[in-house]
């Protein structure tokens, strides 16, 4: 066998897995020897909260990683650490002729790469990236006029259609697996078992927490788990008290799972008739990933901006008043119970329903005037699963200022969701047990009630759970005028 490099570094970052790997599979079968790194970057480390739940996940993640790694014959190098600064000493140690490493689209994560090659090329070190974390990205779904899509249903049928141009050929080039084991003998013989724990990294370890299982075994686990609930995944997806979810989403953004293997089982599923409608479903979901994915590629600037340059121009709630209200949202006390029970949700679990996240992000916007990078800094700090593209995509959607965004005057009414969604109440009485006693038809809107309901239910408005801080009606006509002056720009 002709190799290009004698030795290679595969330095893994968000796609902590050992199999069906873009940069390991190219690592292993370009070099004699392929070594293998992990850095726990202290410079994006050291802005988060010692109790950060992603940590922990990631931590698991790589115990799993580096043990499937020597199972193969390789292993795993940990580093703890500034990646500028990390990579290009380990790879000057070992004399790597080249990095590999699978490619990613934030803007920060671009310089961050760009820095580390500028370093390596000075010591005759190459960085070469690969497509790993989507199926297609950057400018491979361009509009017939060859630019980038800003809307997602005609993305999604050129998506669809370059995908199935490449089935009907029996190529399936797209979600095809890459074979590690194939290359596994170019793995390097090497061992360090230097390992930060958790506390000299200056977190807290959060193993008591049962659902917070990283790793690759775990993200399997759940795959199997939906396979047998996809063909509903359409019916139940937006019933936050229904496991309809895939709950998948945290392995897909550190990469434990693979997104050609979940493609491919979303298409398998589609051929199958009665299976039709859930996998479908699912597979937009998927597409919407990319989408986002690529929007911030070609539009870095939507990362503190509106996508749509006019809706910058809005003038939100500021001052006291403001923080205020943005501090009663962020700890579930607004006095509308599927708000509140969502927010509990995100903060004892860093999970949110997804259709909860387009309830609570209208909610804050458009009730209560917040502007929309408060909501999103928030889940950012607080979301395990938190990706940028999927989370700026979000709240600028719910913003109205996304692209293919909602109507501004498409305003989400948080009784009515309530009463959509959660319609018995479940949801609401597991994070809410103070309004366990309340009806199906009461848990909705509390306040409505009469002083003898209220008193028979043992609850007291304004002490056991707040009155609203807001008349969704009243709100509703505020937001029109707010909003007005994006009208006016574009008559």
């Amino acid at each position: 066998m002709t190799f290009q490099f004698n030795k290679s570094l595969v330095w893994f970052r968000r796609d902590l897995r050992s199999f069906d790997h873009a940069a390991l599979f190219h690592g292993l079968k370009q070099a004699k020897q392929c070594y293998c790194c992990f850095i726990f970057d202290s410079t994006i480390l050291q802005h988060l909260p010692e109790d950060d739940r992603r940590v922990q996940f990631i931590y698991q993640s790589i115990l799993e990683l580096r043990q499937e790694l020597e199972n193969l014959g390789g292993g795993l190098i940990v580093r703890y650490g500034d990646a500028h600064i990390e990579i290009p000493q380990l790879a000057a140690k070992l004399g790597i002729d080249a990095v590999f490493i699978n490619r990613d689209y934030e803007p920060q994560a671009k310089e961050r790469d760009l820095a580390v090659q500028k370093s390596l090329q000075k010591i005759g070190c190459q960085l070469l990236s690969y497509k790993d974390q989507v199926i297609f990205e950057q400018d491979e779904v361009l509009s017939l006029s060859a630019k980038p899509f800003s809307v997602f249903t005609p993305y999604k049928n050129a998506w669809l259609k370059k995908l199935a141009s490449e089935i009907e050929g029996g190529a399936d080039f797209y979600f095809k697996p890459y074979p590690i084991e194939k290359y596994a003998q170019q793995f390097a013989v090497h061992r360090d078992d230097f390992m930060p724990s958790l506390q000299e990294m200056g977190f807290q370890s959060l193993e008591n927490e049962p659902k917070l299982k990283g790793g690759m075994r775990a993200g399997s686990a759940l795959i199997e788990d939906f396979l047998d609930r996809m063909d509903q995944y359409g019916n139940t997806r937006d019933f936050p008290a229904v496991k309809g979810p895939s709950y998948l989403s945290v392995h897909l953004r550190f990469g434990t799972v693979s997104v050609r293997y979940l493609v491919s089982l979303a298409v398998r599923q589609m051929r199958t008739a009665n299976q039709l409608q859930g996998a479908s479903v699912w597979l937009s979901e998927l597409i919407w990933r990319d989408f986002y994915f690529m929007i911030l590629h070609h539009h870095p600037r939507v990362v503190g901006h509106a996508f749509n340059p006019e809706y910058d121009a809005i003038q939100w709630e500021s001052g006291e008043h403001a923080q205020a209200l943005f501090q009663a949202w962020c700890d579930g006390k607004t006095g509308y119970p599927l708000v509140d029970a969502a927010m509990h949700q995100l903060n004892q679990s860093g999970y949110m329903h997804n259709r909860l996240r387009m309830v609570v992000a209208s909610f804050l916007i458009k009730d209560l005037g917040i502007d929309w990078r408060w909501g999103e800094a928030y889940f950012a700090l607080k979301l395990i699963d938190f990706d940028l593209s999927a989370n700026n995509g979000g709240w600028q959607w719910a913003a109205s200022s996304g692209c293919d965004a909602q109507p501004y005057f498409r305003i989400f009414n948080p009784i009515t969701q309530s009463e959509k969604f959660d319609s018995e109440g479940k949801f609401i009485r597991r994070y809410l047990p103070q309004l366990a006693t309340l009806n199906a038809k009461q848990i909705h809107a509390p306040w409505t009630l009469g002083p003898i309901e209220l008193a028979a239910a043992k609850l007291q408005l304004g002490i056991d759970y707040p009155e609203p801080i807001i008349r969704h009606d009243v709100a509703r006509l505020k937001t029109l005028e707010r909003y007005n002056i994006v009208k006016k720009a574009n008559t």
